[in-house]
């Protein structure tokens, strides 16, 4: 029998995951990722209802209301989604966790190998820890993860210009703009451009993680 960690899921079938990674010290406490659980349901919900309006604007227009799509019932088929994809080794979904509570989620997704090694990271915090750096805290963790032992060697990402809070996450933790994908996704109802944004290897040769921590953004416990 294949062993499995304390969350259900297989040890070792695929490098650098599932894995707890943190804490990182931050204005708003201590922030951490780990692998989503099914008993993340209840928080899972109840901050994205909280959190329509704030989350709403930036995320791609999906099938049904968002009152549906984030109901505590949605959680399950969700949660096996990204186990599923997790070990198929097509994505490493995270719950991003400040002091040990529920704060939101990243995905490192559509992870590709061979000759590219890459993936697109995604990410978003509950309204409460926003301003706080938690989410640059999360970003830093799972790029120096991805970097390290998953093995690849450059992470993308996309952002709306609109969304400076997130362009900045990304800048700070080493993302360079690569250009502008005009009307690139459907989001809260219409075709908004994205900046592309790109992270290499060679980009932070000392790692996300260290270069959050020199510039005072985070620190260890």
């Amino acid at each position: 029998m294949q062993p499995t960690d304390a969350d259900g899921f297989p040890i070792g079938r695929h490098p650098g995951w599932p894995v707890r990674l943190g804490p990182l010290i931050t204005a708003r406490g201590a922030v951490a990722l780990r692998p989503p659980r099914l008993r993340d349901g209840s928080a899972w919900s109840r901050t994205r209802l909280q959190d329509r309006v704030y989350l709403q604007e930036w995320e791609p227009t999906a099938v049904g209301g968002w009152q549906e799509r984030n109901a505590l019932m949605a959680w399950p088929a969700q949660w096996s989604a990204l186990r599923g994809m997790a070990r198929r080794g097509q994505a490493l979904p995270f719950t991003i966790t400040v002091d040990r509570e529920f704060a939101g989620q990243l995905t490192i997704g559509n992870i590709v190998r061979g000759a590219l090694r890459s993936g697109w990271i995604g990410y978003w915090v509950a309204s409460r820890f926003a301003g706080g750096g938690v989410a640059t805290a999360a970003v830093a963790l799972a790029v120096d993860q991805c970097f390290g032992p998953v093995g690849l060697h450059r992470l993308e990402a996309t952002v709306r210009p609109e969304n400076q809070p997130s362009v900045r996450v990304l800048e700070k933790s080493g993302f360079r703009r690569e250009g502008l994908f005009h009307r690139y996704l459907d989001v809260a109802g219409a075709w908004r451009d994205h900046y592309a944004y790109a992270l290499t290897v060679e980009d932070i040769p000392d790692g996300a993680v260290t270069r959050l921590i020199r510039a005072g953004g985070a620190s260890r416990p």
